[in-house]
């Protein structure tokens, strides 16, 4: 990614409003070996009014012992890290930081590593040569409660929401109908904003919902929610 393409794109997105400005900063923190693209992307987020760059790293060892403390919303993380891979750092900084979004960022569209990155506590997921506007639109879409990735990844969710899993058949798990009902929308990609209109319910009780649900089946990511509720 040209440094001069993302500027250059970042402005354009935001004259033309491409670019989404959430209430309040989103803070991010980006997760990156190669400087050229890690400088390219700390200047998209922190040049755009809406976004905060909050935390840079080069791997995921610097990565581990940072963001903790600084406590971003979304995560940008490059898969492929030199020594501990992205995939790994995500699995602990989830277990350490639940609330904390995680968007991994790859150059091929490579289904079976961005997969296990999905059921290791991603959220989403993102192309290298993704556009300014889209980096930006896919960090807004997971701080909202969405969900990107392409319809191939999507499938194989969709796959293994109805693979038999004897460890989570052995549990029964007491989800109200409520729940089951924000479970299956879940499945289908709805966003949270999306759920709450389908079912008429308020956003924050959609969010209150979804907290209680991840209690239950002690999980940290909609994904786990959705795969282990669905595989019962």
């Amino acid at each position: 990614m040209l440094l001069e393409a993302v500027v250059a794109g970042a402005k354009l997105a935001e004259v033309n409003g491409d670019a989404p400005i959430p209430a309040g900063p989103v803070r991010v923190a980006i997760v990156e070996d190669d400087p050229g693209t890690r400088q390219s992307l700390a200047l998209l987020i922190g040049g755009t009014p809406g976004f905060q760059c909050v935390d840079v790293h080069a791997d995921a060892e610097a990565a581990l012992a940072g963001i903790p403390s600084s406590r971003p919303d979304v995560v940008l993380m490059d898969i492929q890290l030199p020594r501990l891979s992205g995939l790994e750092c995500v699995r602990r900084l989830k277990a350490r930081l639940p609330a904390v979004q995680f968007i991994m960022l790859t150059v091929f569209e490579d289904d079976e590593r961005v997969f296990d990155s999905l059921a290791a506590g991603a959220t989403g997921y993102l192309l290298k040569r993704a556009s300014p506007a889209a980096i930006l639109e896919a960090i807004a879409e997971v701080h909202r409660g969405g969900s990107p990735m392409t319809s191939a990844i999507a499938r194989k969710v969709v796959q293994a929401f109805h693979r038999p899993s004897p460890a989570s058949a052995a549990t029964t798990v007491e989800v109200s109908p409520r729940e089951q009902q924000i479970l299956r929308l879940l499945s289908r990609g709805y966003r949270y904003k999306e759920i709450a209109e389908q079912l008429d319910i308020a956003l924050d009780t959609v969010r209150s919902h979804i907290r209680r649900i991840y209690e239950k089946l002690h999980v940290t990511s909609r994904t786990e929610a959705v795969v282990k509720f669905l595989g019962r």
